[in-house]
């Protein structure tokens, strides 16, 4: 069971990762992906572990449900939708620039208050668009935009300044701090910036799984349980069309899934069975599968997960190999590459 005691914070070391995916073409190991993943099962205990679980590290933008459960405990009103968009990486998609203009308007503000960086939109298609109908980059396009029009709101609602709401040491980012410690169970080890300009919690890989996993057990009408609900019921304001962490929450009843820059990526299903997952290299290739086979192993159907095997390696516009899970991961079904 979980401890109600806080650990301290992770070490800050170079993280012993592991072997987590093999990259085979024409049935020769071309290349491996080293990473780390965590499998916690319904308890909280650890029944997987590759790598190092335990080094501090940053999840990115896979931590925003825990942001956002922070938002919510401090008062932010919003559900469905528009709380699945505060807690998005969002491919900049006509939804999500009209549902962040919204949660802008509930607080009184207007994007010149966003403090966001500016960008193009995540999505290729869409920031292709973007591109050919002359658009400059703007803070409503880059995909953390949802987030800081909730920030905004929440400083509104406590009467807290709204310039420098990216300071850690504002009243905001004091209060999701407390929660980050409180649902990863564990001291934050370092503060930086992220890529969108809000301050970035370093925890552990461990940390990060029991964050999602508490999360996805709470009761009903809490907090957690309110975000929860809300990306597992609108996946694509969470992400976007077409991308794979809203497909798998489409695809495996009740998970909750989030991804973030650098290969990480989490989710937990409502017993409070949990992964994480970090790919030491950052690539997508191999955070699809390699999350897909934790799941698997934390009890999760493998026919539902047939769409998350992974692209196949092309030779000539012909499929040649893959990127498989290594056996640490997945010793029984390891596929066979062309």
């Amino acid at each position: 069971m979980y401890s109600s005691s806080l650990a301290d914070a992770p070490a800050i070391r170079e993280p012993l990762h592991a072997p987590v995916a093999h990259l085979v073409r024409g049935g020769v190991t071309e290349g491996i992906h080293y990473g780390s993943v965590v499998v916690l099962g319904a308890g909280g205990d650890i029944e997987l572990q590759l790598g190092d679980v335990e080094a501090a590290f940053y999840p990115r933008s896979a931590l925003k449900p825990v942001q956002a459960v922070a938002m919510v405990r401090a008062g932010l009103p919003l559900d469905g939708e528009l709380l699945s968009l505060a807690a998005a990486s969002h491919s900049g998609e006509e939804r999500h620039l009209a549902g962040t203009r919204r949660i802008l308007e509930l607080a009184g503000v207007s994007e010149d208050d966003l403090r966001n960086v500016t960008d193009l939109p995540y999505d290729p298609a869409v920031r292709d668009a973007w591109i050919r109908e002359g658009r400059a980059p703007d803070r409503l396009a880059q995909n953390c935009s949802g987030k800081h029009a909730a920030m905004l709101y929440t400083c509104k609602l406590n009467g807290w300044s709204l310039d420098d709401y990216l300071d850690p040491a504002h009243p905001l980012q004091q209060a999701i701090a407390e929660i980050v410690e409180d649902l990863t169970g564990q001291r934050i080890a370092r503060v930086t910036v992220d890529g969108c300009g809000a301050p970035l919690f370093s925890v552990s890989l461990h940390g990060l799984a029991r964050a999602a996993a508490r999360v996805t057990a709470s009761e009903p009408g809490t907090p957690e349980a309110r975000v929860a609900d809300a990306m597992r019921e609108h996946p694509e304001m969470a992400s976007g069309s077409g991308r794979d962490v809203a497909a798998l929450m489409r695809a495996v009843p009740g998970l909750l899934a989030k991804d973030g820059f650098e290969g990480v990526e989490v989710a937990a299903l409502p017993d409070g069975r949990a992964v994480a997952v970090k790919i030491s290299d950052g690539a997508n290739r191999a955070r699809v599968p390699v999350t897909a086979a934790a799941l698997v192993r934390a009890g999760v159907d493998p026919a539902l997960l047939t769409e998350f095997a992974g692209e196949p390696l092309l030779g000539g516009g012909e499929p040649v190999g893959c990127v498989r899970p290594a056996r640490a991961l997945d010793p029984v079904t390891v596929r066979a590459c062309a």
